[in-house]
């Protein structure tokens, strides 16, 4: 019985005229049954055991060797934080140095001033608030204030997994903008009276420079991928073909009545302008627009820009003005004189007095 797989039990079978029915089996026999059956059992689990055991040490043994080849984990895709384009170091210095730049031309040309009469002072105040304003503008921006960012939603293509969003969030300068809406309409007034051109044109132009430089306000902030952003900039861009149709082109046909010298001067100064205010919206496509510039780029590429349109650009009016006397503006009136007798309110007198 070394290899018992299954226990059967015969009992003697009655007779045939017998019957079991009723009749109750000793406690011994069945202490003795019980007892057979318990043997025959551990027998025939003691034969199996070996066999189980090695079972299992067999798969585990499997497992160790091909665990590598066995399923993969399911990627998974961290998030990407929100990134941040924000001035560093070198934008910052570039801001304090552009202040100092156009605080050190405000003094100078107000020094000028000095020794202009003040019939004959227009060119000299407005070419100091164009520098003045734009120092202010500056400080602003190197202090860390008039700045704000605004954030886009930018999509991560995966391979294996589905795609994923992040934002990022590019430092705007608004300060450029409210010093642009003070300084370029008077940049536009020293053309205007240079060249002669009459107020109609001259309050056209202006007008459409501060459509112009709202439009790039409102681009810098509109939402990607929508009329918003690329609407604003092109409404900005018509509105420069305006102001280049009545300055530039309005008033090359004006200043021919001052005389050559006063035309040369203005060609140089219309010239120089409608080349670097063409620059500007150029930087802005590629910075605020389509964000290929990193902030101290755009920083950088503005500095440049602005000294040469205000600190440069006022230089050579000044200097150019006091050599060509035809380029005079002399302004009477409350302007040099202040108010006379005439109009004034006189506390204390009697009527009739």
């Amino acid at each position: 019985m070394d290899d018992v797989h299954h226990l059967t039990l015969e009992w003697p079978a009655p007779a045939p005229t017998q019957s079991l029915k009723g009749q109750l089996v000793p406690a011994g026999c069945r202490r003795m049954v019980s007892g057979l059956i318990i043997l025959s059992l551990t027998h025939h689990f003691s034969k199996k055991k070996g066999n189980i055991t090695t079972m299992f040490d067999n798969i585990q043994d499997t497992l160790g060797k091909h665990g590598d080849h066995g399923i993969k984990p399911i990627p998974t895709v961290i998030p990407t934080p929100t990134e941040f384009q924000s001035a560093g170091d070198s934008g910052f210095k570039t801001l304090w140095v552009v202040f100092v730049v156009m605080l050190i031309a405000s003094i100078v040309f107000t020094v000028r001033s000095w020794n202009v009469p003040v019939a004959r002072r227009l060119y000299h105040v407005i070419t100091t608030i164009i520098t003045l304003t734009a120092a202010i503008s500056y400080f602003a921006m190197a202090t860390g204030q008039a700045t704000s960012y605004h954030c886009v939603s930018v999509k991560d293509h995966h391979k294996h997994v589905p795609d994923t969003h992040h934002d990022v969030c590019r430092q705007v300068y608004w300060a450029r903008y409210v010093d642009w809406s003070i300084t370029t309409p008077l940049l536009l007034l020293d053309l205007c009276l240079l060249a002669g051109i009459d107020g109609a044109h001259t309050l056209m132009a202006i007008v459409a420079d501060l459509i112009m430089v709202l439009g790039g306000l409102f681009a810098a902030y509109g939402h990607e991928h929508t009329a918003q952003k690329w609407g604003w900039y092109a409404i900005a861009c018509i509105a420069y073909l305006f102001v280049v149709w009545h300055v530039a082109v309005h008033g090359a046909k004006m200043v021919r009545a001052k005389g050559d010298r006063v035309s040369k001067l203005f060609g140089g100064l219309a010239a120089f302008t409608l080349i670097l205010w063409t620059a500007y919206p150029i930087v802005w496509g590629v910075a605020d627009g389509a964000r290929r510039a990193s902030v101290d780029t755009e920083i950088i590429a503005y500095a440049i820009l602005d000294i040469l349109a205000k600190p440069v650009f006022g230089t050579w009016l000044l200097l150019s003005h006091r050599k060509i006397p035809e380029t005079n503006v002399e302004i009477g009136g409350y302007w040099s004189n202040g108010l006379g007798s005439e109009g004034r309110i006189r506390i204390g007198d009697e009527e009739g007095a």
